[in-house]
């Protein structure tokens, strides 16, 4: 007998964690973090709905905190057996657990200097860099495409999802008995098309499926159309309004990607006389990593040969480091273009950036990923005249834009061409990771296109599969 709970990204896009039981064993797929809104903090200190000595192992989608983030927890809380994930994805963990432990102690320690939180829980750290680091010791990065026994009974392997470097589709053979089921999580699958990243991997057959819906009910902009876009708001920002351009976007995936088409666009000479400054300590670490796994990009993405060619024709391209250096950017009144996390403008330096910026009609804002509810990126893109930022209330008379065309997600019509993919139904198909609206309407789509029984699980409901 199996079981599945959607404890987190259930009717939501964020704290994905689903925990599968058998007659022999336990385990999670995924164990993230819930980002966005008022009450997150307090949703990640909530116990574990299972004990945490109990689950014999985690496969791990990819590196996004909103995949990661609470694995340190986890440890602490007495989990002990491994964590499996492909190599780029073990690579970036190095950079994103530690960053995320780091948040944590920082967070506690302005609440306990403040003293204006509402619950004692928020003076302590939710887990320590030191935590994040033993938990990096569980890991055990795997190859792609590779099958492997990771407990008796249960075999899987990891397929390119083109989300981010590293990301899984994740096939699960469970044998119990004389019977036999496959499971496949779809994790957070790319949008087929994009430059440096290769197409999500086709799966054929799988008897549950759960599958991702963060854009089930919409369709991106297309690429060359965001590019224009682009071109003309760093152009009319920059040399006509004599502004800065603020570009929230996060340290895994889409820096990089933006940086590849500022360079793209200034040899094909529709950009000019750029003055980037990428300040996110994290993002230049991932670059690092990035570079590491060129052998994961697609063929259009390595004609750069690598990101350090790609900085040659890009001569003002300045990675910020230290704090001070940071802070120094704020003095720039005009002429800058500046990266920074997080993507979704709840965390990090990019809020001191958008708090010098935002009351300024001359700069802009390019949103490149996104939003989900309840962040501060959400409210610029809803329409928000006035936001709260370090306690203190911003004018935004920057203009925001949006550009769908960067997203790493798969929209409606690449998640519907996934599923056509497969040579018969899944038995059950469970759409999770999406916000009620979209995760309805593509089970919709599912239903009436193809056939599919399609559920959308509440959260923390459980499933016999």
């Amino acid at each position: 007998m199996t079981t599945i709970t959607f404890i987190g990204a259930a009717r939501e896009v964020t704290g994905s964690c689903y925990l599968v039981e058998t007659d022999n064993t336990r385990f999670l797929v995924d164990c993230g973090m819930v980002q966005g809104g008022h009450d997150a903090p307090l949703r990640n200190r909530r116990a574990f709905p299972f004990a945490a000595q109990d689950i014999d192992f985690v496969l791990l989608t990819h590196a996004h905190i909103d995949h990661c983030g609470l694995l340190p927890k986890l440890m602490r809380d007495g989990f002990s057996g491994p964590i499996y994930s492909t190599r780029a994805t073990a690579d970036l963990l190095t950079v994103m657990l530690p960053d995320s432990g780091h948040i944590q102690e920082y967070d506690a320690k302005r609440a306990a200097k403040h003293r204006s939180v509402s619950h004692k829980k928020l003076l302590t750290p939710l887990y320590t860099v030191q935590d994040a680091l033993d938990c990096l010791e569980l890991v055990k990065p795997i190859n792609y495409d590779e099958r492997i026994q990771v407990h008796p009974g249960v075999t899987c392997r990891f397929r390119d999802a083109g989300h981010i470097l590293g990301s899984a589709i994740i096939e699960i053979w469970i044998n119990e008995g004389d019977t036999s089921k496959k499971l496949v999580f779809s994790g957070d699958l790319g949008q087929p098309g994009q430059p440096i990243l290769r197409d999500p991997t086709l799966i054929d057959e799988a008897d549950i499926l759960v599958m991702e819906s963060t854009y089930g009910n919409r369709s991106h902009k297309n690429l060359p159309t965001t590019l224009e876009e682009l071109v003309q708001v760093v152009d009319n920002t920059l040399h006509k309004q004599q502004g800065n351009v603020i570009v929230p976007a996060f340290a895994v995936g889409r820096t990089q990607e933006v940086i590849y088409h500022l360079h793209q666009l200034t040899r094909q000479g529709r950009l000019r006389n750029l003055n980037i400054f990428v300040d996110s300590p994290m993002a230049t670490a991932v670059t690092r990593i990035t570079q590491q796994h060129m052998a994961l990009f697609d063929d259009q993405a390595k004609q750069l040969a690598s990101w350090h060619a790609a900085g040659n024709d890009l001569p003002n391209l300045h990675f910020v480091a230290s704090t001070e250096e940071s802070m120094a950017l704020n003095q720039i009144r005009s002429g800058a273009l500046i990266i920074s996390a997080s993507g979704m403008c709840d965390a990090g330096r990019i809020r001191h950036h958008l708090r010098h910026n935002l009351g300024r009609r001359e700069c802009s804002v390019m949103i490149t990923g996104f939003q989900a509810q309840g962040t501060l990126g959400r409210r610029l893109v809803d329409g928000a005249k006035q936001v709260t930022i370090f306690g203190e209330r911003i004018p935004v008379r920057a203009a925001i834009h949006t550009l769908g065309g960067f997203s790493a997600h798969a929209d409606q019509s690449a998640l519907l061409a996934w599923a056509g993919a497969f040579k018969r139904p899944p038995r059950q198909t469970f759409v999770v990771h999406g916000e009620a609206s979209a995760a309805l309407t593509f089970g919709e789509h599912l239903h009436s296109e193809f056939g599919w029984n399609v559920m959308i699980p509440e959260p923390g409901q459980s499933m016999l599969l």
